[in-house]
């Protein structure tokens, strides 16, 4: 109990003698009778209180009044004041005391006498208002008060009180009344801070029978008081009572939760009324939820605050609930309160949060464990919200977080359209945060982030529609532009983008914000310039209908800007310019826009054509910013459509095309032979035969242009831009079709006779010469791509106006010019290989900066002078490479030489194409060809390697192009041969297999800046958009690959003279050393087939809900064709025909029935096929984890993971099946580090899907690896244990992959371990983990131990350096070490004892590496020793800190090597010493083999140098 002592008041004055003592005074002289059984029983002292000694009630009152003046105090005072006490209370309240204890009757007529007093009203209160002292009115206590502190009448007094209270219910709780004059109150008030409490049992029972009929709002203020009247005794009676009337009545609750935190309340109690307060989140009304949360959470206990989150999170309903009462009333002068229940809400949460640490730990604790989107809810968001805004370190955790859960999909754009939209005055103090959170995550590299931070941008500007608000979300994103980050300099105009496209009129106000960006443009990319110009034209063009004179300084602006850079002579500012000039054609030109500018009469029709005029004139000089100009403005017609007087004068423009490049036939022939710089002129390619009219005029037009080499511009490098805007206005003009110049599709090329590529007349050319040449031939490759891009939109069917006729025309001659292109692709590349010659770029980069004539002068003299170098290397590296390859095969044994050999020694230069198996045919053509021309054989089907380091300056082909796939030649010729058609497929599928690339680059590829810049500016293709676009060629592709099964299968070869009739008929010369190997081909294209499946499984967005028909029909384009139920035997559910997890079944075993082909054919396209089996399973895992998430609604979870166990289980089979295959030799001629490569990639996938990864990773390291000989042994015997893949010198690639999938399995482990709470690492599941652990180190044990076999420096730094690794993981797990060791002690300390003798052998290898001054090894000591020394300390506490038997100690090690023996500079000389020394090696010895005791810890082991090193 809780005593307050109360100041004395003044000192008293005599109280007015009573005018009648004789009546009250001689009842109290003669009062008899005895108050003992009163005393002990309530209803029996009630009954001596009605007849009080037989006396009446005045005779008691007398008695009372008597009694209360003998100890000083008056009753009775004049006007019916309050009574008047003494100046001492203590000596008033001990005279009272010390008479009533002494006297039972006296006490049993006093409180007669008092219950008779008060029974009417105005007595009543003249005993409960504050008395006066001697007759002066002050604030002090009242009589009943201090009757209350006198101990024999208390419980008595406190139930008459009580008792009187249910007579004033009818006048308490109306708001009307002052305190003094409601009496129930002032009855309460009574018992507040008494100092003591007789009986505290009884008066709260008494005081809960009265409050269970108590009127509401009394009912609250006794509540309330609960604490004040009752204090620290019978808590546990108090809290049952709170907690049975508030499930009666849940209006109590707010002083319910008062008196429970006032209460001063043990950790049991505590815990129930926070039991209690947690089952009412439900219930409780609105207005009452901010304080209830409030209880909670600062009731919140290290053991109970992840259940309080947890159960605030899953019971408060947060949904808007406006208080409309409190709207209403609440009005605060200059200022506009948040008048909903929801904002004290969140100032509650945030308070909390912010007053307690451990509550925002717990909150973000708790949500880490939340990983399902169906369990997130609103609240969560605005949880993190709150953390955030409060700021401190937990801001950065709390960012981390969303970023995960974006990324998992647990949050979705509608949990924050749920904060944020209808809600603007609640998020109007958070705003700075919500701005914050999408700072952040517009600022990640991941696309998902990305595009959420644009989401919660777009969110914000549109709910805030103050000026202030927007005026902050632009200036975040325009620091976001000026970031220099290219994801977040895109992400940030394609908000701005939406903004403009959205609120165009609301942005014009405040553009000054906007203009900003301009000053950034000379560090943005192609694509960021696309989209700076969108924003600002869109502006521009709502300016223009605006009267706003800042929307009329945006649309000058912009159009000075442009005409500036557009002049500009540095090619930065000029493609800017010429973008910025597209821009605002498409936007002013186009067919809506109709308004004019207000300052000048001219439309906009006028402008944007000015400005394209003026782009034009100021590019003709300069090469490269008129390709990008042509290549933007035919992009522009392809997407846009144009006002008619741009349109006309675009065609009057490119009419200009035939007077620049085409020449006129006369059947078919030149009138007048054509002969330049000593090379005479001829017709290729010609499909159209005499009827030909035109032809195109390459090789003048290069002979001109190098006759004046100083001016590097050519009109060939435009020529292609120049007619893909010729094709683009004639497809735009003519309801896309492309009839009025089909000629060009057949007209033949003026090039450069083709007997300069054979025999003698190739040897005698000169430099210049062949740099005409191979510029011919490169125009005319880039001429035919620009035809294939051009004519294949007339075979897509995108154009209903191309007849059936026409367009199977137009398939056949695109035929022949990809096979016209094939060939000449072949020649240049062999060309280059004797010529290096700097190409000339005919498609614009991005990135590139200044003229191109200097690189093109200085390469060319480059080319000159290093030609001869260049093939004096080669034949050097050649001939040094077929001695080495004479001397002995793989298997060691000398081999006879092969004809091959021969003519690599003689210097000529052999395709890398061409096999050693070839068939006697093509040797003796090889070596006829080899004799007769510089060029060697050369095989079309062979990656042109050299052409591919120039990719980028060719025209790239479209997405159009690959419809080709989906076409075959008419078969007009000798026989029906499929595979001669495989070269054509073969490049096509090349370049699909690129584009793939580019939308999904490997993590282990690098492309160039200047490709990826070259598709991304040329396709703008999202790869959605290219995934609708090849859907159709799915089948195709199956097609194809069992063309090149079936030729692998039979390993036939086909008709000889078929691929030279289709190479005549499409117009190729005569050239005998191009050949066509038709094993190359099969083989290149089954794995381009299989490598573009694998990339097209591998697409995020193959996975997207719009995407999932277009992922059916990827597999069910390759199904196998008989019936496969059988495979289903034993997966329950069964997969329905149709379902996506029997599509994914066929096309499983579809790759997994060509496996076989392949390991007869080719290790390496085995391997490819593997990649493609763990592309599918890889694919239908993403495909339950995206259902699982909810997206993919219709998808059948349970059929899935069914098929998914079944698919694994037969994945990890083919995987072994590999491994125990001989690779041969048929791929060591491409090197070890791509035969490495690829054991590498299936030994994980071996292990990745076994069905027990630990006990096969014991297996190999412990069984397998060992048996391997080393590589210094001669041993060649076939290896004994069964893995032919696992060779010395593959070694090294078994051992890197066993000890990163040892520290992936220990990973998890920990994972685990750390993840769940202590009750469930409990009896077996802790004895599994323990078991994973022990087979962990047992397996670093054995990797470790090879090292002493093993002695190449490699291997070495891989031990130390995953030993570390492992050693740093493996102290993680110590805190679960200790929680079990009572339990499983024995296999702790024999884990810890196994993993020593790895950390022993690592200490010896340390030492080693830094005595030999290994480098590779001594870079990664550090933080090896570190990790050792920590486990050595951990191990010490582990042992310290747990009742054990065990003991530890310390001590020096001497130095010895891997093998055991002692170093020389440890030996000691002197005959004491050696005595000392052997006796102290015995004892060491003796440690090293029987530790029983516990674990050795690290010792010193002595240097010459006197340094010592840690040992464990």
């Amino acid at each position: 109990m809780v005593f307050l002592q109360r100041t004395a008041p003044n000192p008293r004055k005599r109280p007015v003698p009573l005018s009648d003592p004789q009546p009250r005074s001689a009842p109290a002289a003669a009062a008899t009778g005895t108050e003992d059984h009163a005393e002990a029983s309530g209803g029996r002292g009630r009954e001596d209180d009605g007849d009080g000694g037989g006396g009446s009630d005045e005779v008691h009152v007398a008695t009372m009044v008597a009694l209360l003046a003998d100890a000083g105090c008056t009753l009775s005072v004049l006007h019916g004041g309050p009574p008047s006490l003494p100046a001492d209370p203590h000596r008033f309240r001990r005279r009272l005391e010390g008479r009533l204890s002494a006297d039972p009757s006296l006490r049993s007529r006093f409180l007669a006498g008092f219950s008779a007093y008060i029974r009417t009203t105005e007595n009543l209160k003249r005993v409960l208002i504050p008395a006066s002292h001697d007759g002066v009115a002050e604030k002090g206590e009242s009589l009943a008060r201090i009757l209350l502190l006198v101990a024999p009448i208390q419980p008595r007094i406190q139930e008459l009180l009580l008792e009187k209270l249910p007579e004033y219910f009818h006048g308490s709780g109306n708001g009307g009344l002052p305190l003094k004059d409601d009496v129930a109150r002032l009855i309460v008030n009574q018992f507040r801070w008494l100092d003591f409490l007789v009986d505290a049992e009884g008066f709260i029972e008494k005081l809960m029978e009265v409050l269970s009929i108590s009127p509401p709002q009394l009912k609250k203020e006794i509540v309330g008081s609960l604490p004040e009247m009752i204090g620290d005794q019978s808590n546990d009676t108090v809290v049952a009572c709170l907690d049975r009337l508030l499930q009666e009545d849940s209006d109590v609750i707010v002083p319910v939760l008062d008196s429970f935190s006032n209460l001063n309340l043990d950790e049991h109690l505590q815990e129930q009324a926070v039991n209690t307060a947690l089952s009412c989140i439900r219930t409780v009304e609105a207005e009452h939820v901010p304080h209830l949360l409030r209880f909670l959470l600062l009731s919140a206990t290290p053991a109970n605050v992840r259940r309080i989150i947890s159960q605030i999170r899953e019971q408060l309903k947060f949904v808007g609930a406006i208080n409309s009462h409190a709207a209403r009333n609440k009005k605060l002068k200059g200022k506009s309160p948040i008048d909903s229940t929801e904002a004290s809400i969140l100032d509650a949460l945030r308070l909390s949060l912010l007053f307690k640490n451990i509550l925002s730990e717990a909150v973000l604790n708790e949500l880490k464990s939340i990983d399902k989107p169906c369990e997130h809810k609103v609240i969560d968001v605005w949880f993190l919200m709150l953390v955030h805004k409060n700021g401190g370190f937990l801001q950065k955790s709390v960012e981390r977080i969303l970023k995960k859960k974006i990324l998992e999909g647990c949050f979705r754009e509608v949990l924050f359209d749920q904060c944020i939209q209808g809600h603007r005055e609640l998020v109007k103090d958070y705003f700075p945060s919500f701005l914050s959170v999408g700072a952040y995550l517009l600022s990640c590299k991941d696309q998902r982030a990305n595009m959420f931070g644009i989401h919660l941008y777009a969110s914000l500007f549109e709910e805030f529609n103050d000026t202030y608000s927007r005026q902050e979300v632009l200036g975040a994103l325009v620091t976001h532009i000026g970031s220099g980050v290219g994801h977040e300099v895109s992400s940030a105009l394609e908000t701005m983008m939406l903004f403009t496209s959205k609120y165009p009129q609301e942005l014009i106000p405040i553009s000054s914000h906007i203009i900003g960006i301009l000053d950034y443009l000379d560090g943005f990319h192609e694509h960021n310039l696309h989209k700076v110009y969108e924003v600002f034209c869109q502006l521009a063009l709502s300016a223009c209908s605006s009267a706003n004179s800042a929307g009329s300084s945006i649309t000058n602006e912009l159009l000075i800007i442009v005409r500036k850079q557009v002049s500009n002579p540095d090619m930065r500012y000029r493609k800017m310019g010429i973008i910025g000039t597209l821009k605002i054609v498409s936007t002013l030109g186009g067919a809506n826009a109709t308004t004019t500018f207000t300052s000048k009469q001219k439309s906009n029709v006028e402008e944007a054509l000015e400005l394209l005029k003026m782009s034009i004139d100021s590019c003709k000089l300069v090469t490269l910013p008129l390709i990008l100009l042509y290549d933007e403005l035919a992009i522009l017609l392809e997407r846009n459509t144009l006002q008619p007087a741009i349109t006309e004068w675009i065609c009057r423009h490119v009419g200009e095309f035939e007077l620049l490049f085409l020449s006129d036939l006369e059947g078919g022939q030149f009138p007048v032979k054509y002969m330049s710089n000593g090379i005479e002129g001829e017709l290729w390619m010609n499909l159209d035969g005499d009827v030909s009219p035109v032809c195109l005029n390459i090789l003048p037009l290069v002979s001109s242009s190098l006759e004046q080499f100083e001016q590097c511009s050519s009109s060939l490098q435009f020529l292609p831009s120049q007619f893909s805007l010729l094709s683009a206005i004639e497809r735009a003009t003519n309801q896309g079709s492309l009839g009025g110049i089909d000629a060009l599709l057949g007209c033949p090329l003026h090039l450069p006779s083709s007997k300069y590529l054979v025999g003698a007349y190739g040897r005698k050319l000169t430099e210049k010469q062949k740099r005409i040449l191979c510029s011919s031939i490169y125009y005319a490759i880039n001429w035919i791509r620009e035809l294939l891009n051009a004519f294949s939109t007339q075979i897509t069917g995108r154009f209903d106006s191309i007849t059936q006729a026409t367009r199977q025309g137009a398939v056949a001659k695109i035929m022949k010019r990809l096979r016209n292109l094939v060939l000449l692709e072949g020649l240049l590349n062999s060309y280059l290989k004797f010529y290096p010659l700097f190409l000339p770029e005919l498609h614009y980069a991005a990135g590139h900066s200044g003229s191109s004539l200097n690189k093109y002068d200085n390469s060319i003299l480059r080319g000159k002078c290093g030609a001869s170098s260049t093939s004096h290397n080669k034949k050097h590296k050649q001939k040094k490479d077929s001695m080495v390859t004479e001397k002995a095969d793989a298997n060691g044994k000398l081999r006879q030489p092969t004809i091959m050999d021969v003519l690599k020694r003689a210097g000529a230069v052999v395709s890398q194409g061409v096999s050693i198996g070839s068939s006697s045919d093509s040797t003796s053509c090889e070596h006829e060809a080899v004799g007769s021309n510089e060029l060697g054989l050369v095989d079309i089907s062979e990656k042109p390697i050299l052409l591919e380091s120039q990719r980028c300056k060719f025209r790239p082909l479209l997405v159009d192009c690959l419809f080709i796939l989906s076409f075959s030649e008419s078969r007009d010729s000798c026989c029906s041969d499929p595979s001669a058609e495989l070269p054509l497929h073969l490049y096509l599928l090349r370049d699909f297999h690129n584009k793939l690339d580019y939308l999904n680059p490997p993590s282990n590829h690098i492309i160039s800046h200047s490709s990826v810049n070259a598709l991304a500016g040329y396709c703008r293709m999202t790869a959605s958009e290219l995934l609708n676009r090849v859907r159709q060629l799915f089948t195709s592709l199956k097609k194809h690959l069992d063309s090149a099964i079936s030729f692998i299968k039979d390993g036939t070869e086909s008709c000889q003279d078929h691929w030279q009739s289709c190479s005549s008929s499409a117009g190729n010369p005569d050239i005998p050393y191009v050949v066509v190997l038709k094993s190359s081909v099969a083989s290149s294209v089954f794995g381009e087939v299989l490598s573009c499946y694998n990339k097209l499984l591998r697409l995020p967005d193959l996975f997207l809900d719009s995407n999932m028909p277009i992922l059916r029909d990827l597999l069910a384009a390759f199904q196998p064709i008989e019936k496969f139920d059988e495979f289903f035997s034993g997966v329950q559910p069964l997969p329905t025909p149709g379902s996506i997890s029997y599509l994914y079944s066929g096309a499983y075993l579809y790759f997994e029935g060509i496996i076989d082909v392949a390991c007869s054919f080719s290790f390496t396209l085995a391997s490819e096929v593997l990649a493609t089996l763990e592309s599918v399973v890889s694919s239908i895992a993403v495909v339950i984890d995206k259902s699982l998430e909810g997206n993919g609604k219709t998808t059948d979870v349970g059929c899935c993971q069914g098929i998914l166990t079944v698919l694994s289980r037969r994945l990890a089979l083919s995987a072994q099946k590999l491994l125990v295959h001989d690779p041969g030799r048929e791929d060591t001629e491409k090197g070890q580090k791509n035969k490495g490569d690829m054991i590498q990639k299936i030994l994980q996938i071996y292990l990745k899907y076994s069905e027990s990864t630990s006990d096969l990773l014991d297996e190999l390291a412990c069984t397998v690896l060992p048996q391997v000989p080393s590589c210094r042994s001669m041993n060649t015997q076939e290896a004994i244990h069964g893995f032919p893949t696992l060779s010395p010198t593959m070694f090294l690639t078994w051992y890197r992959v066993l000890h990163e999938e040892n520290l992936v399995i220990l990973n998890k482990t920990v994972k685990d371990v750390m993840g769940k709470s202590r009750k469930d690492m409990q009896g077996e599941a802790a004895e599994k983990v323990l078991i994973r652990l022990r087979q962990t180190v047992n397996v670093v044990v054995s990797l470790v131990n090879l090292c002493k076999v093993h002695d190449k420096v490699a291997v070495h730094a891989m031990a130390v350096k995953y030993g570390g690794k492992y050693v740093d993981r493996f102290l993680k797990v110590f805190d679960f070490l200790e929680d079990q060791f009572q339990v499983h002690n024995d296999i702790i300390i024999q884990t810890v004892k196994e993993l020593q003798k790895a950390t022993r052998t690592i200490q010896t290898l340390c030492s080693e590496a830094k005595g030999l001054k290994r480098t590779m090894v001594t870079s990664k000591v550090p933080a090896t020793k570190r990790s050792m020394e920590r486990f050595l300390f951990h191990v010490k506490a582990l042992l310290h800190s747990t009742p054990s038997d065990c003991t530890f100690w310390m001590g020096n090690l001497k130095h010895k090597d891997l093998y055991g023996q002692v170093v020389s500079s440890q030996v000691y000389h002197n005959g004491e010493d050696e005595m000392g020394q052997r006796g102290q090696n015995q004892m060491e010895d003796e440690d090293e083999e029987n530790n029983v005791n516990g674990t050795e810890g690290p010792r010193e082991v002595e240097h010459v140098d006197g340094q010592g090193d840690s040992e464990n």
